[in-house]
Order: structure tokens, then sequence, then C-alpha cells
């Protein structure tokens, strides 16, 4: 699968360890920053282009990260076509409602909330629950009009 990854300075270590682990999965990773540790760099500049390209590439998919994940969420969702939710170590079943009921093609993770070990789990549980369709997509069509 093709997952395009972004974060600010707060994500940056994980995001890192995030790339390996999804490339030594077999996923087509692109990486759009940060790539070096700034404590004053803006988190918008990396997630645009994270979220711009997950809606250009409908089958791909997006994983953002930031302190909480709630600012870089609600920047990817300014993005048509984008539907990015967020997890920050919450109750699972978020994971698979967001992919289930939302479509859900960005994961916005809080990475002062959870640590390498269970974000691994977390993302296998994302990329593998699918989309249910039906009485779903007309909310999904009414979103992206």
């Amino acid at each position: 699968m093709k997952i395009h990854i972004a974060t600010d300075h707060a994500g940056l270590e994980l995001k890192n360890v995030i790339s390996v682990y999804l490339i030594e999965k077999g996923h087509d990773v692109t990486d759009h920053g940060a790539h070096e540790y700034d404590a004053l760099d803006d988190y918008p500049d990396f997630i645009f282009p994270c979220a711009k390209a997950v809606a250009m590439d409908v089958g791909s998919r997006g994983i953002i990260l930031g302190g909480s994940g709630q600012g870089e969420a609600m920047a990817a969702n300014r993005i048509k076509g984008v539907r990015a939710a967020v997890f920050y170590n919450g109750p699972k079943e978020i994971l698979k409602l967001s992919r289930e009921h939302n479509n859900a093609n960005i994961l916005s993770l809080g990475a002062r909330f959870m640590s390498e070990h269970e974000i691994y789990d977390v993302i296998e549980m994302w990329l593998k629950e699918p989309f249910e369709g039906g009485r779903h997509q007309k909310r999904i069509d009414k979103l992206d009009r």
C-alpha cells in the first residue's frame, strides 16, 4: 500500500521508526517531513503536502503525527477528499469505526500519548480495517462535495 507520512518536531522520532516499520512490511512510504528536529517548525508545513498527496491518490493512506494529533488532523481535514481520524491511545474501537463508518484515509496520532511498542498494533489494525460502504457512503459523498 502507498502510505504518506508526516509530522512536526513532536512526532519526529516516532515517525522515523514507523517509516522503517512500514517499509519493512512492504509498504511504499513517502515521507513528507519533518526530516530534522526544529522545535519552532509548524505542522501545516508538513501536514498539507501529505494530505494533498493522499487526496490525489485515492488508494493511498496517510499517517500523521503531532503532540496530540489534534492540530494535525484539523489541518489535514481542510483538504478536500481527506478524512483524518485522531487516535491517541483511546479505545481501539475508534480505529475500527474510523475505517468502517468514515472511510478515514489519514490516521492522526498523538505521539506524546503512545509508545513505539503500542503504535505498531494500532497501525496494523487501522490499515487492515475495510470501509463498510452502504449507508455510510452517502455521508462520505456529502463530505467530499
